[in-house]
């Protein structure tokens, strides 16, 4: 994957250590040693049926940006003092003090994506992780840069706040649209019926509450000369169905587009096959310059536009309940056996893209929300969908080595527990660690 992603063409590859990733140790551990290796450009990769895989060296490689796990998840291998260290500085430390060096030498520098942030303290916090960091292995001011996603609903509030604290690092801030939608969902969960969501496939960026969000972020990045960073398109090709790719391809574009037309300086994929339209679009929209920082923004956004949800009508079919309660559980158990990101209906599935799947389902039935007959979904519904769809699941796995029955009690604990678990992989982290 890294060498694929390295080739891919696009200028920046996202190493993604926190929602496409899981925390198994292996991969906490493996990761960094191909990011190590890809770095010095001495990774290679033989897959068991024999094809090799190389890092090309008739273009240039992808900018390596790192993301690190977020500041709420403890790593159960590390203990300081008997405690587990969080997350977020393991994953930051480890390929700081092997790498930061090195990249400089070599034209680059350690470059991050900083997720989960809700507060400027958090930033402030990042901060001083990076001077402390600087200072103690001599890596010159100005080598890290760093990115922010604001993907929560808090931090929506602060990206002028988030900026100012990081302002000494900052490269930008990213509109991280599937945690975002998440955190909307989560904080709002328990609101009454103005805050409950129709199926996820309905909610798009063309939402006025999603748009209102975009449009902010962009104004404020360029307003205090920062780059703004675009949604990730999760489309994943078929090698199979031609006439999917053109219907998807087509969405894509036109994601893209209004992307670049709102102002955007860039954005993201989770396909290398993508990564040819994102570019076209950009560098159309671009031309010779390398951003649009400099472009005025002549927009109003208030508070009352970013929680305007109720301005999206809420239509919950039965399709929509089958599709969140099947990602989950496929997602699940692809989790607890060490798959961050798994590719489920030519859509890439991971962390964030499932949590919005269970917490919907949680959110329908705390409100009693109505599918479009009229039937009021409750956790006993909830559980015969849970029953067809694992049964659909099973007949389909052949046999094959799985941890189905783990991961539908996870759901069942994520989805329709009475209290709301903030993130699902707490729970299936302590289920690996456990195991």
């Amino acid at each position: 994957m890294t060498i694929n992603a390295l080739n891919s063409g696009a200028r920046v590859w996202l190493a993604d250590m926190e929602d496409a990733s899981t925390p198994h140790w292996s991969n906490v551990v493996g990761g960094r040693v191909s990011l190590y290796d890809a770095i010095r450009r001495q990774i290679s990769f033989t897959s068991p049926w024999g094809k090799t895989y190389e890092l090309r060296d008739d273009q240039p490689l992808a900018t390596i940006v790192v993301r690190p796990r977020g500041w709420h998840f403890d790593d159960q291998h590390l203990l300081v003092d008997g405690e587990p260290v969080v997350g977020a500085p393991v994953d930051f430390g480890l390929y700081f003090f092997h790498n930061a060096a090195e990249l400089i030498a070599r034209g680059s520098g350690p470059y991050f994506y900083l997720p989960k942030t809700e507060s400027h303290l958090e930033a402030r916090l990042w901060n001083d992780v990076f001077t402390f960091a600087r200072a103690e292995l001599g890596i010159p001011h100005g080598t890290v840069r760093a990115t922010v996603l604001i993907e929560t609903i808090p931090a929506a509030f602060e990206m002028d706040e988030i900026l100012y604290e990081l302002r000494e690092h900052a490269s930008g801030l990213n509109a991280g649209r599937w945690d975002y939608l998440f955190s909307i969902i989560k904080y709002f969960r328990d609101s009454g019926p103005d805050f409950v969501l129709p199926d996820r496939s309905a909610v798009t960026m063309t939402a006025p509450f999603m748009r209102a969000y975009a449009q902010l972020l962009v104004q404020t990045c360029h307003r205090r000369g920062a780059h703004a960073i675009g949604g990730m398109a999760a489309f994943i090709p078929s090698r199979k169905d031609e006439d999917v790719n053109a219907k998807a391809f087509a969405k894509v574009r036109e994601d893209k587009e209004r992307e670049a037309g709102d102002g955007f300086d860039g954005s993201w994929v989770a396909h290398p096959d993508l990564v040819p339209i994102c570019r076209e679009v950009f560098d159309g929209v671009l031309g010779d310059r390398p951003n649009q920082v400099d472009r005025i923004h002549d927009v109003t956004v208030t508070a009352a536009d970013l929680l305007d949800l109720k301005a999206t009508p809420c239509r919950v079919t039965r399709e929509g309940l089958h599709s969140n309660v099947e990602v989950a559980l496929l997602y699940l158990e692809a989790w607890l056996r060490g798959l961050g990101a798994v590719g489920i209906h030519n859509l890439m599935e991971d962390a964030a893209t499932a949590e919005i799947s269970r917490s919907q389902i949680w959110q329908w039935v705390h409100n009693e929300s109505t599918l479009e007959d009229g039937t009021v979904i409750t956790s006993t519904l909830v559980r015969e969908v849970l029953d067809r769809e694992q049964a659909r699941i099973l007949a389909a796995a052949n046999g094959t080595e799985h941890r189905f029955a783990d991961a539908r009690t996870l759901f069942e604990e994520v989805a329709l527990a009475d209290d709301f678990i903030d993130f699902l992989t707490l729970p299936a982290y302590a289920a690996v660690v456990s195991a």
